[in-house]
Formats: C-alpha cells, sequence, structure tokens
C-alpha cells in the first residue's frame, strides 16, 4: 500500500531535552536515490522503503523483510554511500509524538528531531529543543547524509 509521510525536521538543541531512554538502534543504507530505496535495521526488525522525491510531503512504501536478508541487500548498496547509525527516541511534546535521532559514525554529534503530520498545513507546537527547522533543506535528507558522509574517492 502507498502511503503519504509528511514530515517537518529540525536540528536539536540537546541542552534543551528532556531526559530521555529507551532509544532504538538504527542502521540504514540506500540501494538507490533516484527513486529513493532505502534499507533499515530498527531494532530487531528489517524494512525495505521506496519513496517518491520531496522535502515535506512523499509517497512510500514500506514492507518489512528478514534482517539476514536486509543486511546481505546493504552489502550490495553503492561505495559511495555509508551506512547511517543513530538512536531514535520517541518524546511526546503537548499531545504531538516527536522522534529523536542522535547520529552516530559519520555523523557523529548531528541530532535532528521529526514530526510526521495528518496535513501538510497542521499547526503543530514547537518544543523549545527544537530550535532550527530544516525541512526545507535537501541536505538534511537522510539519503543526502549518506551521500556527504561516504569517504572521498568511494
Amino acid at each position: 500500500m502507498i502511503n503519504t509521510e509528511i514530515e517537518r525536521k529540525f536540528l536539536v538543541d540537546t541542552a534543551l531535552l528532556p531526559k530521555l531512554s529507551g532509544g532504538t538502534e538504527i542502521r540504514q543504507a540506500y540501494l538507490s536515490l533516484d527513486p529513493t530505496v532505502r534499507l533499515r535495521i530498527k531494532g530487531d526488525r528489517a524494512y525495505i522503503t521506496v519513496k517518491s522525491k520531496g522535502l515535506v510531503e512523499r509517497k512510500e512504501i514500506q514492507v518489512e523483510i528478514p534482517i539476514a536478508e536486509c543486511e546481505a541487500m546493504m552489502e550490495l548498496c553503492p561505495e559511495s554511500t555509508i551506512i547511517i547509525e543513530k538512536e531514535r527516541f520517541e518524546v511526546k511534546h503537548k499531545g504531538n509524538l516527536w522522534v529523536v535521532d542522535f547520529f552516530h559514525g559519520a555523523h557523529e554529534g548531528l541530532v535532528i528531531a521529526e514530526i510526521e503530520l495528518d496535513k501538510i498545513n497542521q499547526d503543530v507546537e514547537i518544543p523549545p529543543w527544537a530550535h532550527r527547522e530544516v525541512t526545507g533543506d535537501p541536505s538534511y535528507l537522510n539519503s543526502n547524509l549518506a551521500l556527504s558522509g561516504a569517504k572521498q574517492g568511494e
């Protein structure tokens, strides 16, 4: 089934975050960027996802797959990309669920918060720790982070 993903992204001021616990480790890689074909291992589950182009609103199809198959497909990813590593936490703020990703590896220190919306113009109260919106900046798409973190010459 094709779903519509509508999300906004923000850089995070970690000094203002509430205490977090129960994070989930995520590893993801990209087989293709046009269309975006993402492989993700999230905790003890794995997925392959195909996404359309877009910064705020995108069509997506996600299918759960066995972890062993996901790992094997990750080995087929282009050498010009890296595997994104991050730990994801869920944070409630004013009745809304936010996810906060702490990136590791090539993007150590980067912290991004995302909120998924029901409609593109939905009003949402932005938490004080979400200090700069980067929704419209394609360099913060995970697929582009996978490219920008790749070692030169690969």
